[in-house]
């Protein structure tokens, strides 16, 4: 009799010991969730990215797009656009030209004028968005529409920022078409098979504003 006792004991208590291993394996591991939520919080935010524009060399021109801060003076600081007679115009300033001039050169100019107003104005220029320094690329491209001109952009860039050629592209009668500076329309071709084999390689000519690469 005391024999049986025992093995039903012993039956018990294994059955005990499976219902707990079983519970265990089914409860979450709060470990890595706690982790998972500690690495997540350890990542540096996503920040914006830095303008693109040296303020020692980039021209401002008509268009041009610049956030200009004025520090402790919110009523001032705004973005403007600059005009087609490339100037803009601020509270307290008034109309100023900003076309032809560097942002630096630009912070000073407003510098100067807000000292007439402000005790020791500290003001910044960054130029928000680069519209006069733009070129098109339409046509038979992976990638058509407008970009930004840097220095020194030819037409063999321009083709590689927009992605190379469609199938049925005609790489021999690309163009460019520029408008002259007394309102005419200049057509300049391009042959790239021509230029890529070393031939006529003065085709390949840097970009200015406002050019547009047309490509059949």
């Amino acid at each position: 009799m005391i024999h049986r006792k025992k093995q039903r004991w012993i039956v018990f208590a294994l059955l005990c010991l499976s219902l707990s291993v079983g519970l265990w394996a089914q409860a979450p591991d709060s470990t890595a969730k706690d982790k998972g939520s500690t690495d997540s919080a350890s990542q540096p935010a996503a920040t914006a990215p830095a303008s693109q524009v040296d303020d020692t060399s980039y021209v401002i021109g008509a268009d041009d797009i610049l956030a200009i801060s004025v520090w402790k003076e919110p009523e001032i600081s705004r973005a403007v656009p600059v005009r087609s007679d490339g100037k803009i115009s601020l509270p307290l300033v008034g109309e100023i030209q900003a076309a032809g001039r560097t942002p630096k050169q630009l912070k000073e100019d407003l510098t100067e004028k807000l000292k007439n107003y402000i005790s020791e104005p500290e003001v910044t220029v960054i130029v928000q968005d680069s519209r006069s320094k733009k070129f098109n690329v339409m046509g038979q491209v992976a990638r058509p529409g407008s970009y930004i001109l840097s220095n020194s952009l030819t037409v063999l860039d321009a083709l590689a920022l927009a992605g190379g050629f469609r199938d049925f592209a005609k790489k021999k009668s690309i163009y460019v078409l520029r408008r002259n500076a007394d309102g005419t329309d200049q057509r300049l071709p391009f042959n790239y098979k021509d230029v890529i084999a070393g031939k006529n390689v003065e085709q390949n000519v840097k970009l200015q504003p406002g050019d547009t690469l047309v490509v059949p």
